[in-house]
């Protein structure tokens, strides 16, 4: 497999890594991408724990051939992992699971199929009525304090309790799923959480065959793909892995972007550029998810120069991606090339309700709380280490007290 660009033929991944679950990556990942760049070019030798070697693709063209090749570029991780420490902080997220997001070939096939018809049986109007609800429950309660921090008291239970709704998750089990989720994630105490997300997810399964309903876990359970209880729970994990944590963070990011930058938190309120433009401003520079789409190609492979080794991870940079140079525009408002949802095979099959979910959010919260903004500086705002996301650990903000909305 040959590179359709020129770089220096004899480079290879076996110098200096950069590691991308420091705090320095964290706080200033751009910067990180300009000097991978420079340094570099579009295949980066990356740890994604400590000892955990990776390749991080930020070249957006080699990005879409690796996206669109399943064949050298397949998502099933079962060699790689094999000898890798249980208590590795990223083998949960990472590791084998019988789902769509980590086969390949008909097991892919399969299992895309039955997420697919889950997500969408899903009643776009309906959904946009219980995001209305779970919102406007929420913004009562921060109407009342002048002050609140839009992660734990907004992003965070809205994108909870929407995707439990859709799920069909009552809340007692769907907390137990958000802790385990979030541990994951973090990296913290990430096999625990494992074992913990597998058992609250089992439970939610057993439920849904003695007591179906309109909801996605029932329409697995049911599915013609004919799913076994453990492949139903592994579908969920992905669903749920896949909704709470991008989910709140392209919320946060987007409201962020809205009280900072006066291109949209002026352009918006004047009518001159809309939400959906903000959140693809997000989905460019600073998506939820910000390196994913893992593969794991079978034989070594020369790829813009570049030896990958074979059966390690190859980790597509979304963010990265997005603004390489190549293809970069200063304007993104309304351009939705962005690869934040993946490309190919594995693309995000929930984009639009996702996309439905965070614009509902914003506006509603930007309706009721008009003059809303930082209650800190910007620089001060911190960002949660960790080799994937792109997740504030807070955004604390002001705005004048308020009669709930009616």
């Amino acid at each position: 497999m040959e590179a359709t660009t020129s770089t220096d033929p004899t480079a290879r991944l076996d110098g200096p890594r950069v590691a991308l679950d420091s705090p320095a990556f964290a706080a200033d990942p751009h910067a990180a991408y300009r000097d991978m760049r420079r340094r570099f070019g579009s295949i980066v030798p990356v740890t994604l724990a400590p000892d955990v070697p990776a390749t991080l693709v930020i070249g957006y063209r080699v990005a879409v051939r690796i996206l669109h090749d399943p064949d050298h570029f397949p998502a099933d991780p079962r060699t790689w992992q094999h000898g890798l420490a249980p208590d590795c902080p990223v083998l949960p997220v990472l590791q084998w699971r019988p789902n769509a997001l980590r086969s390949t070939g008909i097991e892919h096939h399969r299992y895309r199929l039955a997420n697919t018809a889950g997500i969408d049986g899903v009643d776009l109007h309906e959904l946009h009525t219980t995001v209305e609800r779970i919102a406007g429950s929420l913004i009562e309660a921060l109407c009342r304090t002048g002050a609140a921090d839009l992660v734990s008291e907004y992003a965070f239970p809205l994108a909870f309790d929407v995707v439990n709704a859709l799920i069909g998750c009552p809340p007692p089990i769907g907390r137990r799923i958000a802790a385990a989720t979030s541990a994951i994630f973090d990296g913290r105490d990430a096999d625990e959480g494992n074992r913990e997300l597998a058992a609250a997810l089992g439970e939610l399964v057993a439920l849904k065959r003695a007591e179906p309903a309109d909801d996605i876990t029932t329409r697995l359970v049911q599915g013609p793909a004919g799913l076994d209880d453990l492949e139903v729970v592994h579908q969920l994990a992905v669903l749920y892995g896949g909704g709470i944590e991008p989910l709140q963070n392209l919320i946060v990011n987007t409201l962020l972007l809205m009280v900072t930058d006066e291109r949209f938190g002026g352009g918006i309120l004047s009518g001159s550029l809309s939400t959906r433009d903000a959140l693809d401003e997000v989905l460019f520079h600073d998506p939820p998810m910000a390196n994913f789409c893992i593969s794991y190609p079978r034989q070594a492979i020369l790829l813009d120069g570049v030896w990958l080794p074979a059966h390690q991870p190859v980790v597509i940079s979304m963010a990265g991606c997005n603004n390489d140079p190549a293809v970069h525009v200063e304007r993104s408002a309304g351009n939705r090339s962005h690869l934040a949802w993946g490309a190919g095979p594995h693309a995000c099959p929930a984009r639009s309700a996702a996309y439905l979910v965070a614009q509902d959010a914003v506006e509603q919260l930007l309706d009721a709380l008009p003059d809303i903004g930082l209650a800190v500086a910007s620089d001060e705002l911190a960002w949660r280490p960790g080799p994937f996301h792109r997740a504030l650990t807070a955004l604390p903000v002001t705005f004048a007290g308020q009669k709930p909305p009616q």
